[in-house]
């Protein structure tokens, strides 16, 4: 405790000291800095300078004895109340200090002696990020063989014929920089450009037709985010990147984005109708319209960050956006949702004004105070343009003002730095070395995966499928291996994702070679490999590969030669959300991260044709009004994480008129979102007394229970997932009475399924 408590006093000590002494130090330094512009003399500063040393030596003096009886009283009273000790600041995130090394930049940057200059003269700054500009204008900064397979020419070699890139990436390093290669112009090329030339379908257009809009680069087209190909060609551009170089990360510009003007061509016209029921609305601002554009960009966000991550786990993911509310309702980029989700590993917010007042108002928005707590973050300067220098004193003010709210700083760009400037190089040097006079050392193995920033979110289940027909059901958006959304069945009386082939997109998958069969319960059998890949539920992604059996052959059992593989129907996959594995692949919500981990809740729409909720994440909140139901816990089996259970209740009491089921209570019932009818199956015929295996009539009135945890009752009729219930007799069969009420239970119920404390919630709906 003696010790701890000493610990926690140097914690305090250096709390108060960097509270009390830096802002003071920072004024003085501030104020050398503006006398030496005032003067211009070299001498002035030097007979100023040891006033303001020995001012700030007696300042520290002074206070020290203060300090340390303040640190004292402050442990005192952290020991005494151990809840506060919660209130301690936490520890600082890696302080960012970068600056862009723009095209302007490049007449520099291709003599190799002046890149080893400039990453020497940043270091002594204590700079310590760079970002390289690999993407501009419609063409690559690097040779690239995906560029020169589609025969856009390489322009930008060093003077010896060097690569640029690998040759700052190489000197960054060795002055313990980061170099994050910078992919600026995003969606954005010129009309004019190879690029555009050659695959106009892959553009998109305004309402009117036109597809140029003015930006900072002048007149440019966009490249449509929503095409598949489009998708491709930039992720293998940033794939090749994270593989040819030894770079620290991936940063993407404002520009990976699309004016909220765009989006009507006939490609995402198409797939907005079908996937929606109308045509895009004339007004390019409705909110639904900006909504689904937006999500489309973060879905591929998404997906781009895990292929990034699967090749370099620590690679930062970088992003440098506009402010949120232009970037989300002007550019359709939705960054803060990306934070939120766990994807950006850090951010640096371009705040290019003049007027230090709206800077400081842009700089302490909420988005940027909420993303702070959870990466790196930073705010983007402009240090100057060659038609427009910036004075050192609007830099050191508008630094002085992002440091005190403990951002960093990333200035744009290299050249304005202090080489097109009003003031000498000299002075502006000194000037930036004022600015940071620590280093601030950053290493990416600490850049660890992050999780989302919330514990619960709610998924929406559409009342149809992307391919084939059924009569009713729940369908989830997965995404699988960097594929096309598809609307898969959501079923929980199984366990494990299982899809067509033609549903998996170009994220590499690992293949293990095993062949895996599994019999549905209408006799369908599914035959296919079992492989590990990415998956992404709506915007969420998994925070790992999971099993997937990719499914190429359909046919039915002997016993079962009406099942759905002879029907026809194409096969629209299904994830199955059970706990109660028997083999591989297992419950893909096992491996969402964070509490989303925990256990889920499905709620269904009432029979009718609008969309059901599945709620992932468990939370006191959302457990309000559910009655519990115990499983029963079963045994550990290989390659399956977490809990596994058996999700058939027990105790459960059964009535059918008709029937000799009197409410003996000792059935077992499973809730079931994949079985369209119901099924009681009685092991014995003297359970059924009177009745015939078939279809229940209405004169056999259905009520199923368990003592205080819910009550269904059901009039069975001729309607297919609604109120159609069969009798089943079996002698095979391993339990006296089952009951699977199937999919017309979620009209009366909402279902919870607790996977850590192996639990059921039935929450009744009326």
């Amino acid at each position: 405790m003696t010790t701890q408590f000493w610990e926690k006093n140097r914690e305090i000590n250096a709390t108060l000291t960097y509270l009390l002494f830096n802002p003071v130090r920072r004024r003085l330094l501030l104020c050398r800095s503006k006398l030496r512009v005032a003067s211009g003399r070299e001498a002035a500063i030097q007979d100023i300078s040891p006033l303001i040393h020995h001012g700030w030596l007696l300042f520290r003096k002074h206070l020290l004895p203060l300090l340390c009886l303040i640190s004292f009283f402050v442990v005192l009273q952290l020991n005494s109340f151990a809840p506060a000790v919660a209130q301690l600041p936490p520890q600082p995130r890696q302080e960012i200090r970068g600056v862009w090394l723009s095209g302007n930049d490049f007449s520099i940057f291709r003599n190799r002696s002046k890149v080893q200059a400039a990453m020497s003269q940043l270091q002594q700054l204590n700079f310590n990020t760079v970002y390289p500009v690999v993407w501009n204008d419609g063409y690559t900064q690097y040779p690239s063989a995906i560029m020169q397979k589609m025969g856009v020419p390489f322009f930008f070699k060093g003077a010896d014929g060097q690569d640029v890139i690998a040759d700052i990436i190489n000197q960054a390093h060795k002055q313990g920089l980061l170099a994050i290669p910078w992919f600026e112009f995003g969606f954005m090329v010129p009309l004019t450009s190879e690029l555009a030339s050659q695959h106009p379908d892959w553009l998109t257009q305004k309402l009117d037709g036109t597809q140029t809009s003015i930006s900072a680069a002048g007149e440019v087209a966009w490249l449509n985010p929503f095409y598949p190909e489009v998708q491709k060609f930039i992720t293998e551009l940033v794939m090749e990147v994270i593989t040819q170089y030894d770079a620290d990360g991936v940063q993407f510009d404002d520009n990976t984005s699309l004016p909220v003007d765009f989006g009507y061509d006939k490609y995402t016209i198409s797939l907005y109708t079908q996937e929606t029921g109308n045509p895009p609305p004339p007004n390019p601002q409705a909110q639904a319209w900006i909504k689904w554009r937006a999500d489309k960009i973060t879905a591929f966000m998404v997906d781009l960050h895990q292929t990034v991550k699967a090749r370099k786990p620590n690679a930062i993911f970088s992003v440098a956006p506009n402010y949120y509310d232009f970037a989300y309702k002007l550019q359709l980029q939705d960054w803060l949702n990306w934070v939120r989700l766990g994807i950006v590993d850090e951010l640096v917010m371009q705040v290019y004004r003049n007027d230090l007042e709206s800077f400081i108002a842009q700089i302490s928005r909420p988005e940027i105070l909420e993303t702070k707590q959870v990466i790196p973050t930073g705010i983007g300067i402009m240090a100057g343009l060659r038609n427009r220098p910036v004075s050192i004193s609007q830099i050191q003010s508008q630094v002085e003002a992002v440091q005190q709210r403990g951002l960093g700083i990333g200035f744009f760009y290299y050249e304005s730095l202090w080489d097109i400037a009003s003031e000498p190089v000299a002075q502006r040097q000194s000037a930036f070395a004022e600015l940071f006079p620590n280093p601030a050392l950053r290493d990416i193995s600490q850049n660890t995966p992050r999780k989302p920033t919330f514990d619960t979110i709610s998924l929406p289940l559409y009342p149809k499928p992307s391919l084939g027909q059924r009569i009713r059901g729940y369908f989830l958006e997965v995404a699988i291996a960097g594929g096309q959304p598809r609307r898969i069945l959501l079923d929980t009386g199984s366990a494990g994702l299982r899809v067509p082939k033609e549903f998996l997109g170009n994220t590499p998958i690992r293949r293990t070679g095993q062949n895996i069969r599994e019999v549905l319960s209408d006799g369908t059998i599914l035959e296919g490999e079992l492989v590990y890949t990415s998956v992404r539920f709506g915007l969420l992604p998994t925070a790992e590969p999971v099993p997937v059996q990719v499914v190429t052959n359909r046919q039915c059992t002997a016993q079962k030669p009406n099942c759905s593989a002879k029907s026809g129907v194409p096969f629209s996959g299904i994830v199955g959300v059970n706990y109660f594995e028997k083999s591989l692949p297992y419950n893909p919500l096992r491996k969402l991260p964070g509490n989303l981990s925990n256990g889920f809740i499905v709620i269904g729409n009432g029979g009718s044709n609008n969309n059901g909720s599945l709620i992932l994440g468990l939370s006191a909140n959302n457990q309000a009004g559910f009655k519990m139901a115990v499983w029963s816990k079963q045994s550990e089996i290989n390659d399956v994480p977490g809990n596994r259970w058996d999700s058939q209740l027990s105790k459960v009491c059964l009535t059918i008129a008709g029937s000799s089921a009197k409410n003996p209570c000792n059935g077992k019932m499973i809730t079931d979102t994949g079985t369209i009818n119901g099924l009681t199956e009685f092991k014995s015929a003297s359970t059924a007394g009177k009745l015939k295996p078939g279809v229940l009539g209405s004169a056999n009135a259905v009520k199923v229970a368990i003592n205080g945890i819910f009550d269904y009752s059901l009039i069975p009729g001729t309607r297919d997932g609604f109120n159609r219930c069969n009798l089943s007799i079996s002698p095979q069969a391993e339990l006296t009475i089952f009951v699977n009420p199937g999919i017309a239970f979620f009209d009366k119920y909402d279902v919870l399924f607790d996977q850590v404390n192996g639990r059921q919630g039935f929450r009744s709906r009326r």
